[in-house]
């Protein structure tokens, strides 16, 4: 059994931590909050042991009634591994604390490539992370993008990919972020920051990458454009990427036409928090002309890095091969949509509730 702990219980804290409890091979040993909040309280309901993220913090949480079992630094002592999910750059200022107590780390895609012996995806370069002592899964956007380059180059080899990325201006809860009624380059200089994070893990894939924020919290949206070394049809191309695990082909018949139908798909077949752990593809996009490939697909920030922070934990701290233990957190997360629509079922509009 492999002793997790998860530092920072946020968005990604939290799904990490459910995702860890469902693996038969995995216990979380506790989750660590810096203020007694509603997430703190959140974690306690869960049935997660809190400890307090920073040391003087834990007469505030006595004094919130939610009492904590220690401090980071017990957590540390008694755990195999540590996954840190705080806000970005703080993954680095604990890289030390990590080291002085021997715990090999697990960081997040916001912190620099530098922060990790290597980058993680399980599509790109699960066995690449072998004999590492720490590795940065790489963020919701590289992830999206490496799942789909990934195959792609194996199959077809890529001569060069072109992808515009629509972000999310924030997170439903993050009542800071934006803009409210804007659409901005972020960043403006080109290429965005996207592509090099992509060569972290598939350092043999030139990729551009230009970027965009949006007024919306729900999902990123990616429009690529892949030039491939040879021609594939767009029925092999689709095939492909349909025997992806965590890619979603999106049914032309679904009615699903953009992030919100997507993710009250999600709720109503019982996704937890209405997460998409897979890339959302849209099939009717996927189009060849030549040797250049055309797609949208989506991607849920909140969720697709969560299988793999459970792969990375396994890299670190097993020999289990990517192939197991790809197939044994699919499994236990239940990832992988089987749309009663996908052979060619014919959708139903939705109604439109009369105002």
């Amino acid at each position: 059994m492999i002793l997790v702990g998860v530092n920072g219980y946020g968005t990604i804290g939290k799904r990490v931590a459910d995702a860890v409890a469902a693996q038969p091979d995995m216990e979380v040993v506790g989750v660590t909050k810096t203020t007694p909040d509603y997430g703190a309280e959140a974690a306690v309901r869960r049935g997660y042991d809190l400890y307090a993220g920073i040391d003087d913090r834990v007469d505030a949480f006595e004094a919130a009634g939610l009492g904590v079992t220690g401090t980071l630094s017990d957590l540390l002592a008694d755990i195999d591994v540590i996954v840190d999910c705080c806000p970005s750059g703080i993954g680095e200022a604990n890289q030390s604390t990590y080291d002085a107590h021997g715990v090999p780390a697990i960081y997040q895609g916001g912190e620099d490539a530098s922060v990790a012996d290597a980058s993680f995806n399980s599509r790109a370069s699960y066995e690449a992370a072998r004999g590492a002592d720490s590795l940065r899964v790489v963020s919701c956007n590289t992830t999206g993008l490496s799942r789909i380059l990934a195959p792609l180059d194996e199959e077809y080899g890529v001569e060069k990919a072109r992808v515009t990325l629509v972000r999310r201006g924030g997170d439903p809860s993050e009542t800071d972020r934006g803009p409210i009624n804007d659409l901005v380059p972020d960043p403006v200089t080109l290429p965005s920051h996207h592509g090099p994070d992509v060569g972290t893990v598939l350092p043999d894939v030139p990729v551009d990458t230009a970027a965009l924020r949006a007024p919306v919290t729900a999902m990123h949206t990616h429009s690529l454009n892949v030039t491939l070394d040879t021609a594939p049809s767009t029925a092999a191309v689709t095939e492909l990427l349909r025997d992806q695990s965590r890619v979603f082909m999106i049914p032309e018949g679904a009615g699903i036409d953009g992030a919100g139908a997507l993710k009250d798909y999600a709720a109503d077949v019982g996704r937890p928090r209405g997460d998409l752990w897979e890339n959302c593809v849209w099939e009717e996009s996927v189009h060849m002309e030549d040797r250049d490939l055309y797609l949208f697909q989506n991607v849920h920030q909140e969720a697709d890095v969560v299988p793999e922070n459970v792969d990375a934990i396994r890299a670190l701290a097993t020999d289990m091969s990517r192939e197991e233990s790809v197939a044994q957190t699919d499994e236990s997360l239940g990832i992988g949509f089987d749309s009663l629509l996908s052979d060619g079922g014919v959708g139903r509009s939705q109604l439109v509730a009369d105002d």
